[in-house]
């Protein structure tokens, strides 16, 4: 599974799961069966906070890259840490080209890809628009998709769930129009099945 999935990865997973979470409030996986555990995946959680990656990291059963933005590089001794855990950043607001051929060189390779497609964390409530890079990740790539809904990480205490979501692709949803309708329908897809793992992880966004 490479450098992401190595003993390090999952000490820190471990550790994780029963020395914070647990602790915490608890920690519960839905929907594990639906994870496709080969081939290049697209992993696409709703973004409540700072603790969706370390939440969908722990619980998903294979190795994880991470698309994390800039900001959380600059203080060094952190950047080192997260760039061991498979984390690479990104500058949101902008065209990131490296970003995004780091991306879709680690699906290209078969490795899993963390990417936030609403790009910024909503307000708990309402799910913010879909992101068009996802599209254009999933077309290029051909990558499972894999919907993740989240629940209790905008909270200190309590439970966190994780929900995953029924996996597509881009070309499942394609074919009923031009480019720009095709992208279109694969968000809507994509929307309606993170809206749906959300629901049954225990929170409900519009």
């Amino acid at each position: 599974m490479g450098k992401s999935w190595s003993l390090w990865y999952r000490i820190a997973r471990f550790v994780l799961r029963w020395f914070f979470f647990t602790p915490l409030g608890g920690f519960k996986v839905l929907g594990v069966e639906r994870v496709p555990l080969e081939g290049p995946l697209i992993v696409a959680p709703v973004h409540l906070s700072l603790l969706d990656p370390p939440s969908v990291g722990t619980a998903l059963p294979r190795g994880l890259r991470f698309m994390a933005k800039e900001e959380l590089f600059r203080f060094k001794p952190f950047a080192a840490l997260i760039r061991s855990l498979g984390s690479f950043p990104v500058r949101r607001g902008s065209s990131d080209t490296e970003a995004i051929r780091r991306a879709i060189a680690e699906l290209e390779q078969g490795h899993a890809v963390l990417v936030f497609p609403e790009g910024t964390r909503n307000d708990g409530k309402t799910m913010r628009p879909i992101n068009r890079g996802v599209a254009m990740l999933a077309k290029r790539t051909g990558a499972n998709v894999l919907p993740v809904g989240l629940c209790g990480t905008n909270r200190v205490f309590g439970r966190t769930v994780v929900c995953f979501g029924h996996p597509f692709t881009f070309a499942e949803t394609a074919g009923r129009g031009d480019a720009k309708q095709d992208a279109e329908a694969f968000s809507e897809t994509l929307r309606e099945r993170v809206l749906a793992a959300t629901r049954e992880a225990g929170l409900n966004l519009e």
